[in-house]
């Protein structure tokens, strides 16, 4: 398909007259046309377009692929959003400003609408919100922000600017606009001053209508090198030393959003020498990394982790990053390659470190096998640091300081948020990490041998290094975050 430039049909004549752009030379138009468009309507394309055309029929689903796959190739620029955000002074204006009609996509063209996704997205990224979420209620519609693991509620139109902003989305994320019964998923690639963004989106249906979430991907907020993750300093020379290590698995371990992806990343930039061969599994794949081999997982054609992993193992891999360890399948085969000598990634979903190896043995991972080829097990959480501008010193109480083992000598204060126009009224800026690691030595390897339970292991394990809770407290005690957002991320029974 050629991509000359000219004058274009808008998308809702398009949609709604189904007449769709399919070629185009500097002679001629090449014109898709869905059984049972408006014939009247092609008169309209010839002065829109002026050129002569060619006709092509089509039937329903075809006319809709070609119409995703014709309008989706309009992005989002940084450029068009912060004029149209500079012109209209904020998102609210941007919503004011869209017309009143009955359907807004009807209009000669889908200016408003595209305004506003542009300000959403580009206000997203501004505010380093890492998903956007468009809810659609009985009488207004919600669209949210996630911005430092926390949602904050943005704007909040009419329910009538749903079906036109979704419909669009779809469109650009080269989704069936006609499927609203099932959910899918699709991305958009953007760029924005200059910082290269993907955007995956997926709905759903709801009782009010489909709802979206959009989750911003930005390489610059993941590539980090170890020494900025936020590890303290005990924590992350041990890492090191795993990382060292010629073979056995490293689990990463954590609730979605605790940021195991960007460990995991920092990890494999250092094993990434340009000597090794390194491979990742992942479901999706979040971020391209240069100079390692990245697989996309497709259970729909029974591309799973599991049958992947089995398929790598002929290419010679130095490392492996499996994205999750889900079932037994993929943690024996896992724990296999491990065996032979190479260093093995991946992640666990459980609350502690300890909790990683109960999870294995439950899978049924024989406790030999764990003992033998488990190396470490690190588990982490994102506190929000509290805002440097509007945050408030006050005296810890008696339960604060037990709480976390500190005497009133030990620390002046403790800070609370407050809110203030550079952290929109949050109180907090920025997010700090919390780390708990636990490294397989000669007596925890003889307890993981035996079956000593979970708190065994957690005993053994942090007798002389930091639990996640413990870690936290260094925040507070440094006035960087507040009791209420330590409490919030790591429960008190971690610290045990």
């Amino acid at each position: 398909m050629n991509a000359q430039t000219g004058p274009d049909l808008s998308y809702s004549f398009a949609r709604d007259k189904g007449i769709v752009v399919l070629d185009r030379s500097d002679e001629a138009v090449q014109l898709g046309v869905r059984n049972g468009a408006d014939p009247f309507a092609l008169s309209e394309a010839r002065r829109v377009l002026r050129l002569p055309f060619t006709l092509q029929a089509m039937d329903g689903s075809a006319f809709e692929r070609a119409l995703t796959e014709h309008y989706a190739r309009e992005g989002v620029t940084g450029d068009e959003a912060e004029a149209a955000l500079d012109r209209d002074g904020d998102l609210a204006s941007l919503v004011e400003g869209i017309p009143q009609t009955a359907d807004l996509l009807d209009g000669d063209d889908d200016a408003p609408v595209i305004r506003l996704i542009n300000g959403l997205i580009y206000e997203a990224v501004n505010r380093k919100a890492s998903d956007v979420h468009i809810e659609p209620h009985e009488d207004q519609m919600s669209v949210r922000y996630r911005i430092d693991g926390v949602l904050q509620e943005v704007l909040t139109p009419s329910r009538r600017l749903a079906a036109p902003l979704i419909s669009r989305i779809k469109v650009m994320a080269r989704l069936d606009i006609a499927e609203k019964r099932m959910p899918q998923d699709g991305r958009i690639s953007l760029s924005i001053g200059g910082r290269s963004i993907d955007v995956r989106v997926s709905t759903l249906p709801s009782r009010y209508g489909e709802r979206v979430t959009m989750r911003l991907l930005d390489t610059r907020n993941a590539l980090l090198g170890l020494d900025e993750l936020g590890m303290d300093g005990a924590t992350l020379a041990r890492f090191r030393e795993v990382l060292a290590q010629p073979n056995g698995i490293t689990l990463v371990t954590g609730p979605t959003g605790s940021g195991k992806t960007t460990t995991l990343y920092s990890a494999l930039s250092v094993l990434n020498n340009g000597e090794r061969n390194v491979m990742t599994l992942e479901d999706p794949i979040e971020y391209g990394l240069e100079g390692i081999s990245q697989t996309q997982m497709n259970h729909k054609v029974g591309l799973t982790f599991a049958a992947t992993l089995r398929a790598i193992l002929r290419h010679d891999p130095d490392v492996v990053m499996v994205g999750e360890i889900r079932d037994l399948e993929t943690a024996k085969v896992a724990f296999e390659f491990a065996a032979t000598g190479r260093p093995v990634l991946s992640t666990v979903h459980t609350n502690s470190a300890a909790g990683a190896i109960q999870r294995l043995r439950d899978m049924g991972i024989e406790p030999y096998v764990l003992a033998a080829t488990l190396r470490a097990v690190i588990a982490q959480r994102l506190v929000r640091k509290l805002c440097d501008h509007c945050k408030r010193p006050h005296e810890p109480n008696p339960d604060e300081l037990a709480m976390f083992g500190l005497q009133a000598s030990d620390v002046q204060a403790f800070y609370r948020p407050t809110g203030c126009m550079a952290c929109g009224n949050s109180g907090y800026a920025g997010r700090l990490g919390v780390y708990e690691l636990i490294t397989v030595d000669s007596d925890l390897r003889e307890l993981i041998r035996n079956d000593g339970s979970e708190d065994q292991i957690q005993d053994q394990a942090f007798a002389q290094h930091d639990t996640l809770f413990t870690n936290a407290a260094r925040y507070i005690v440094s006035g960087q975050t507040s009791v209420e957002e330590v409490l919030r991320v790591c429960r008190r029974d971690e610290e045990r």
